[in-house]
């Protein structure tokens, strides 16, 4: 069964920003960013979308 998260719709801290930026820049995959940060991939991609972050396509 895939992973929980238990969180529904916290707003984003300057923290978790400020590390989405960071991941995202060292081209880490949006499942591994949304690991490290305990958020869907969804919301996520959303996040990144609406600070027009661009995140890699791993092969």
């Amino acid at each position: 069964m895939a992973e929980r998260f238990e969180r529904h719709r916290q707003a984003w801290t300057q923290d978790e920003i400020r590390k989405l930026h960071m991941l995202a820049g060292k081209g880490m995959s949006l499942k591994a960013i949304a690991k490290a940060l305990t958020r869907s991939e969804e919301s996520t991609k959303d996040r990144a979308k609406a600070d027009g972050l661009t995140i890699a396509k791993l092969r």
